[in-house]
C-alpha cells in the first residue's frame, strides 16, 4: 500500500474547537469494568489495597495521582498482564485474573492498549505496524486490511504517513501510529498509559483533542492513567486519585468538583500545584 506520494496535508486536531468532555449519553445502569476488592503488589511489598470502582460504557476515566502511587501498577493489573494478590477485575461480569483459555482471549479482543512509550515495531512501517493485529486475529484478505488500516490511519489524521518507519515520525505522530494500532480491531475499550509523556503542550492538547473527538465519534469508553492536569481537565468525565501513603484511593469524582470542593489536602495539592513537603 506504499507508494511515493507526499503525506496527506490534514487539518491539525487543534484547529477543532474543543469545549471539554462531551461524552456521549452515559449509561449508567451497568458498569462495563468493575474493579473489585483489588490488592496488587510485587512479591511482599504492597502497593495497592482495597481497590473498588467502576468504568461505565463511553465513559472517559482517568487514574490520576503522584509518582509512584501505582497507577501504572493497576493499569497492567486491569488489562491483564499481572495477577492481583487479591480481588478481580471484571469485564461485563467476566473476571479477567482467572479467566483462561478462549474466555480470557475474548476478553483481550474487547480492548485496545496505548503503551507510554507507544511500543511500535521499529522494523517495521507505520502502515505494517498498523496492520499486525488484523493479520494476527481477522481472516480478512490483504486488499480488505489495507483499506482498514488506510481508514485507522484516516482517523488520527496520519494519511499519507503509511510508508514511514517509527524513527521518522515526531513523538506525537508515534502516538497517533500506536493508537491507530490499538484502534484496528474496533475494541469497545481504550486503555491510555500516559498518553501525554514526553510531549510539548501543544502537541498534547491536540492528542487530548483526538481522544475526545473518538470519544464522541465512536462511544468508546477509554481509560487513562496520567498525573497531566491539563489532560485530565480536558478530557475526563470522572476520575479516581491514588495515594502513595494510603496504598488507596482518596478521591473520586468529576475532577472540576474535586479541584474546587476537595478539601483533602493530598487532592488539594495535586489540583492546584502547591508543594506539599512543608507540611508532611
Amino acid at each position: 500500500m506504499c507508494n511515493s506520494h507526499e503525506p496527506s496535508q490534514t487539518r491539525p486536531a487543534s484547529d477543532r474547537p474543543v469545549c471539554g468532555p462531551s461524552t456521549p449519553a452515559l449509561d449508567r445502569s451497568e458498569p462495563l469494568i468493575v474493579v473489585k476488592d483489588l490488592v496488587a503488589g510485587y512479591d511482599d511489598r504492597i502497593i495497592l489495597q482495597d481497590i473498588n470502582f467502576s468504568v461505565y460504557p463511553a465513559e472517559i476515566f482517568v487514574v490520576l495521582g503522584g509518582s509512584g502511587c501505582g497507577k501504572s501498577t493497576l493499569l497492567k493489573h486491569m488489562i491483564g498482564l499481572h495477577k492481583p494478590l487479591e480481588g478481580s477485575v471484571l469485564f461485563s461480569g467476566q473476571d479477567i485474573t482467572r479467566a483462561e483459555g478462549e474466555d480470557r482471549e475474548r476478553i483481550l479482543r474487547r480492548f485496545g492498549v496505548l503503551y507510554q512509550s507507544g511500543a511500535l515495531l521499529s522494523s517495521m512501517t507505520v502502515a505494517e505496524n498498523v496492520s499486525l493485529p488484523l493479520e494476527e486475529f481477522t481472516s480478512l484478505d490483504r486488499d480488505q486490511i489495507d483499506l482498514l488500516v488506510r481508514l485507522k490511519l484516516q482517523l488520527v489524521q496520519l494519511e499519507g504517513y503509511e510508508c514511514l518507519y517509527p524513527s521518522q515520525l515526531s513523538g506525537g505522530m508515534r502516538k497517533r501510529a500506536a493508537l491507530a494500532r490499538a484502534m484496528a480491531l474496533d475494541p469497545e475499550i481504550l486503555f491510555f498509559d500516559e498518553p501525554s509523556a514526553g510531549l510539548d503542550p501543544v502537541t498534547s492538547a491536540d492528542l487530548d483533542s483526538l481522544i475526545l473527538q473518538l470519544n464522541a465519534t465512536f462511544g468508546t469508553t477509554m481509560v487513562m492513567v496520567t498525573h497531566e492536569l491539563a489532560s485530565i481537565m480536558a478530557t475526563a468525565n470522572r476520575v479516581i486519585m491514588l495515594d502513595r501513603s494510603t496504598r488507596g484511593i482518596v478521591a473520586e469524582g468529576d475532577p472540576h468538583i474535586l479541584k474546587d470542593m476537595d478539601t483533602n489536602p493530598t487532592v488539594y495539592d495535586f489540583f492546584h500545584r502547591k508543594p506539599s513537603l512543608g507540611r508532611r
